[in-house]
């Protein structure tokens, strides 16, 4: 068994609203789902401890139609996939009152997903949850809607020490901009990174249920969010835009 809503949360952490096919694989109870983004922007993987389903790979082909069906079941959820010739072909979905099957695709139809070779991290930002930090990000990015700027910098406050810095806004000087302050283990000074500020809040509304996250930082144009709760984990590499105006 299963709790509907953990279930939705591990889904939640990898569609990010249009990473529609992956593969769900299953070992000694562990679920990992490694995901990428339709322009490869983001890669990243989701995995949880204590999933109940025997070991084997699941293709996911249409999460959006899986989550739909998982909506509509009460609270804690039994998962039995079935087999025809060695091959997992259905997944059943069924509470007290529901009984729900989804039909699984060929695992050939699954797109392989990049792998990344992870830098040296020139910053490490934790995410103090008591200070909503996550959320406070997700409010500067929010109230700035139609823009998809975000770039980050680091620099020195006025008591020298050492900040990163969040700014979302538009590319003309005189326009609407928000900027956002952090503190953390920063080792390179006047760096200054372009992201996609929506998939960065969406990767951030997504793990908002989490109760640890870190964001890492490489001069080469990488960023790296990981998020952790319960026998949830989650990590995104994102890699920088190619230009910015600001």
């Amino acid at each position: 068994m299963i709790n509907k809503l953990t279930l939705q949360s591990i889904i939640s952490k990898y569609y990010l609203g249009e990473n529609e096919s992956v593969k769900w694989s299953t070992r000694d109870e562990v679920l990992s789902i490694d995901f990428q983004s339709l322009n490869k922007e983001v890669i990243g993987n989701v995995s949880y401890k204590g999933f109940p389903m025997e070991d084997g790979d699941l293709a996911i082909y249409n999460t959006k139609k899986l989550n739909n069906l998982i909506g509509i079941t009460l609270g804690d959820i039994l998962l039995h996939a079935e087999k025809t010739n060695k091959v997992f072909t259905k997944l059943n979905i069924s509470d007290e009152n529901f009984n729900l099957s989804y039909a699984l695709a060929d695992l050939l139809l699954i797109g392989k997903i990049g792998t990344v070779s992870e830098p040296d991290w020139d910053v490490t930002l934790n995410f103090d949850i008591d200070e909503n930090q996550l959320g406070n990000l997700i409010k500067a990015k929010s109230a700035l809607a139609e823009i998809d700027n975000m770039v980050i910098t680091t620099e020195k406050d006025l008591d020298g020490t050492d900040i990163c810095k969040f700014t979302f806004g538009d590319e003309s000087g005189h326009n609407n901009k928000i900027m956002y302050s952090m503190y953390g283990d920063i080792n390179v000074q006047d760096l200054k990174l372009p992201f996609n500020s929506n998939m960065f809040k969406t990767i951030l509304n997504a793990n908002k249920d989490m109760e640890s996250g870190t964001l890492y930082l490489s001069s080469k144009g990488l960023m790296k969010l990981e998020f952790t709760t319960g026998d949830i984990s989650s990590e995104y590499f994102m890699v920088r835009k190619e230009s910015t105006n600001f």
